[in-house]
Formats: structure tokens, sequence, C-alpha cells
């Protein structure tokens, strides 16, 4: 059904895309785990690959034209698309986002996580990329628990802007949300319209109905949100150095209400906040 500029999803489907979902999710969490000083991001990028390939899936990122990696890993000032390389290896105390996507069948999943390296590092280091990366992923739950509740798709930009924008006055930071770079729709490719904003645009955007499927990726820094891109072609840096977070779930409206197909859980326990419970369809 696309009478709405872009392809519903059925029921059916949307259970299908759960398997693209939860093996997104296995290979973050199995990275997740193998994060810590030394390691490299290419061994990263095996851990994921042999996971998704493990549940019988394939990397929708090495269908992107041009790259040929299972993840993206973006360190520090790097806020998205960073290449996983032998010699780009973590230290103590870095904060790496790492985005993965698996394709099960003709259905995708995406998703994103920050992490802190663990080790010895300056506490105020810690304590400050720490905040960033539970901001970014609170903004994420936010707008996600607004997409359960909305009329428009860009209310989901509105509640992840009001929620970094209230946690940066609480904390006294003034943090940047990136504009170039959104979210967007999902289901037979990884990357389909409509396009998801992390903040406030003029207009209402697509109606929210039964069948809209999107990934939500709010990518915010510690400061200006200007960037630029290295010479690599892909990475996506800070021009200001400052530090930066990636946070990412793809998320189903169906009939019942939402779920968050790439959340172990549905989303359970990051909408709890809210007063959102998330709808399994099986």
């Amino acid at each position: 059904m696309a009478r709405h500029g872009f392809e519903l999803k059925t029921n059916e489907q949307i259970i299908l895309m759960r398997e693209a979902g939860l093996a997104t999710a296995a290979a973050l969490k199995a990275v997740r785990e193998a994060i810590k000083p030394g390691i490299s991001t290419l061994e990263l990028d095996k851990i994921a690959d042999d996971t998704i390939n493990s549940l019988g899936g394939h990397s929708n990122f090495q269908l992107v034209p041009g790259y040929s990696h299972t993840i993206c890993a973006s360190i520090n000032d790097e806020v998205v698309h960073g290449i996983p390389a032998v010699n780009r290896i973590l230290q103590a105390g870095d904060i790496v986002s790492i985005d993965c996507g698996a394709e099960i069948g003709e259905w995708n999943g995406d998703s994103a996580i920050t992490v802190i390296v663990p080790g010895e590092i300056n506490p105020d280091t810690l304590a400050r990329r720490q905040k960033l990366s539970d901001v970014t992923e609170g903004s994420l739950w936010a707008g996600i628990a607004a997409l359960a509740k909305a009329k428009h798709l860009n209310q989901v930009g509105e509640a992840i802007q009001d929620y970094i924008e209230a946690q940066g006055q609480k904390d006294g930071i003034n943090y940047g949300i990136l504009e170039e770079y959104v979210g967007h729709g999902i289901g037979r490719s990884m990357h389909e319209d409509p396009a998801v904003y992390n903040y406030r645009v003029r207009g209402n955007g697509p109606k929210v109905v039964p069948g809209l499927v999107v990934a939500i990726e709010p990518m915010v820094t510690a400061g200006s949100a200007v960037t630029k891109v290295l010479g690599d072609g892909w990475t996506v840096s800070t021009k200001d150095a400052s530090d930066a977070s990636h946070w990412e779930h793809s998320v189903a409206v169906h009939d019942r209400g939402i779920w968050v197909l790439t959340a172990e859980d549905g989303g359970v326990a990051g909408l709890a906040p809210f007063g959102v419970v998330p709808v399994p369809l099986n």
C-alpha cells in the first residue's frame, strides 16, 4: 500500500520485519559485550557480521554502494558512518557509536547504540560522555513514545528536540542536534521514505497510520552541530571536535499500538518512563 507516498506494512509483514530487527539487536549486543580497550573496530565488525549470518541474515550495510562493512563505528568526535579498520583501536574512555543493520528475507532492521569503553579514565570525562549518551538515548525513547500518540510524524522530532533542550537546560549544556542527517522509513529497503526529523520543522509531515515503519535516530553532540565529512568520504565528524552520540531503533505502528522491532523486549523498558506500553503482534 503506497497511497501515502510510502509503503505501509501489513501486520504479517511487520512480524517478518521483527526477525531482521532481532538479528540486528543480537549483533549490537554481541558487539557491546566485546567492546574493551585494545580491540579494533574491524574485529567488532566481524563479530556483528558473524552474529547476523548465524541467525540466517546478512548485512544490509554491505548492500549500500561503496560500503563493504557490517557496522559503522564512530569514535569520540565522529558522529556517524565511521569505517571499521584494523588500526582503529578503542581506548579506555572512548565514546563509540555502533550502527548496524540486518536483512532477512526481503525485510530490514536498523539500529544504533553508544558505548563508553570501560577502563581507567578521568571521572569528569567519563561523566560528561555518559551524560551525552544518556541524553541521546533518552531523546530516542521520547521520540518513540511520541510516535505512539502522534497524529503526524513530525511530532516525533518535536519530542526529541524538547527532550534534548530540557536536559541541556538541566545540565547547563548546549547540546547540538544534527540536521543534515535524519531518520527514515524502513522495510524492503533499509532506507525508505518518509524522512524522520530529530528537530522541529515547518509542517506536520505524513499522518501516523497503522503500517508505518520508521527508523528513529537522534544524533547529538556536546557542542556545535556543524559537521564535516572526513577524507574517507564517509565519516561524519563534528567541526569543533566535540563528542557525539547516536542511538537508533526501528519502530512499527500497527493497528494495536507500536512495537520496537530492534529492541529485545519490544521497547518495554525504554518506553516505561513515558507511560507507553508497546504491543507485540505475535
